[in-house]
Formats: C-alpha cells, sequence, structure tokens
C-alpha cells in the first residue's frame, strides 16, 4: 500500500516536473495560450501592442528605438504573466482572505502598474515630437484650405451641440434644467453664418446669411419647439465655436 501511495506521488512530481526540453517548452506555450485565453487584461494588451507595433512602423523609427519600443511591451505582458501566476498560486493556498495574500496580490498588481508607466514614459519620449510635427502640419494644411476648415468646423459644431443637446436632456447637475434644450438647427446656421463671414468679403452675401440664419431660429420658435433663450444661447454657443477654431487656425498659421 505504501509502495502505491509512493509511486503515485513519483507520478505526480514527473506530471509537475518538465521530463524534457521539449516539455517545458510545450508547458511554456501552454501556459502563454492559458494566460491570453482566459486573462481579459492579457488579451487587450495584446490586442494593443500589435496595434501599436503596426503604427509605429509608420514613425521611421531606428532599430535601437525600435527594439527598446518592443521590449517595453513584452515587459508589460510579462509582469501580467507574472501577476496571474502569483494570484493563481495564491488562490491555490488560500481559501479564505488573509491580509498578506492580499499584500502579495498587491505587490504583483504594483507591478504591472510599474511596467505600464515605464511604457507611457517610453511612448512619450520616441512618438511625441514626431506626432506633434504631424499634428502641426496637418493643422497647417487644413488651415490653408479653407474650404476643408470650413467643412471640419461644421462637422466639429454638429458634434458639440448633440453631445450638448444630450447632455441637458439627461444630466442632473445645475448647468441646465430639464426645461432648457440648445437648437440645434440654430447652432449650425449661426456656424454657417459665421463662417461666411470669416471667409468672404461680400456684404451682400453675408447679410443674406445672417437672414437666413435667423429665418431658420424663428422657425423654431414658431414650431414652439424652443424658447428665445434656448435660440440666443444656440446662436452664441455656434459663433463662438467657429471663432475658436477659426483663430487657433490661424496662430497656428503664424507659428
Amino acid at each position: 500500500m505504501e509502495k502505491k501511495e509512493h509511486n503515485a506521488e513519483i507520478d505526480k512530481e514527473k506530471k509537475i516536473k518538465n521530463s524534457s526540453f521539449i516539455d517545458a517548452w510545450k508547458n511554456a506555450i501552454n501556459g502563454i495560450i492559458y494566460a491570453t485565453t482566459t486573462q481579459a487584461n492579457i488579451k487587450k494588451q495584446l490586442v494593443i501592442a500589435v496595434a501599436v507595433v503596426i503604427i509605429s512602423l509608420f514613425f521611421n523609427l531606428s532599430k535601437a528605438e525600435f527594439l527598446i519600443f518592443l521590449f517595453t511591451i513584452i515587459l508589460i505582458i510579462f509582469a501580467e504573466m507574472v501577476n496571474t501566476a502569483i494570484e493563481t498560486v495564491v488562490d491555490l493556498y488560500v481559501d479564505v482572505y488573509h491580509p498578506k495574500a492580499k499584500i502579495a496580490k498587491d505587490v504583483a498588481a504594483g507591478g504591472v502598474v510599474i511596467t505600464t508607466i515605464n511604457a507611457i514614459i517610453v511612448a512619450y519620449f520616441l512618438f511625441f515630437e514626431k506626432i506633434s510635427d504631424m499634428g502641426i502640419a496637418f493643422i497647417q494644411n487644413v488651415a490653408n484650405s479653407p474650404t476643408h476648415l470650413a467643412f471640419a468646423t461644421i462637422i466639429i459644431t454638429m458634434i458639440a451641440i448633440l453631445a450638448l443637446i444630450a447632455y441637458s436632456k439627461t444630466n442632473k447637475h445645475k448647468l441646465f434644467n430639464s426645461k432648457f434644450v440648445p437648437s440645434g438647427h440654430a447652432t449650425i446656421a449661426f456656424a454657417a453664418n459665421t463662417i461666411i463671414w470669416i471667409t468672404t468679403k461680400n456684404a451682400v452675401i453675408l447679410i443674406l446669411s445672417l437672414v437666413m440664419a435667423i429665418l431658420i431660429s424663428e422657425s423654431r420658435i414658431a414650431a414652439k419647439e424652443h424658447k428665445l433663450s434656448e435660440i440666443i444661447f444656440s446662436a452664441c454657443l455656434g459663433t463662438l465655436i467657429v471663432l475658436i477654431i477659426y483663430g487657433t487656425s490661424m496662430l497656428v498659421l503664424n507659428l
């Protein structure tokens, strides 16, 4: 009987220990597969890592920069896998809450946080200047094209007013009450009028666009969709958004 128990213990040790180099690799690969298929954080990090590596190919990194960047990504995934291993072992031996078990898990999670902070710092030094130059060049190209800038401004205005309307209908703060809802029609109409005012020097066109914006806004009041205060607020909002965007573009061009 004792001999059978001894043999069973030997079999268990064989299952846990790697009998050969090939078995060691197989078990390591199984560990990677387990971590990537069961741990949500590792799945997300792998997806982000692949996306970031692909994007990095467009930044003309040197070999040294790319290797540093790649090592940083691998370090995060490694830390997450170690964290998973530690949590699994702790859960295996501790069935109830224990302060030391919590410390072990917290320290392992802290290692992941440190590697993530390191990755942010590395990414900043590798990409910030390149992204900044690309961003300025993009803004300058858009600013030099009145048509593109006007179109982008209208899109931004539409998104802003839709977000504000949604917020005003669902917010629980004191910025808006339930009876005050900005007008999307008036916002866009006066935004378009301001764009025409900036880009054209023709007084007739300016007056016509202003009349059109007023008529659109008045129709919202006549239809009892909005109050005068909402229309005035929306008109000022549309005008302000355009002035900010065009003012920023002019500032960039003068840099």
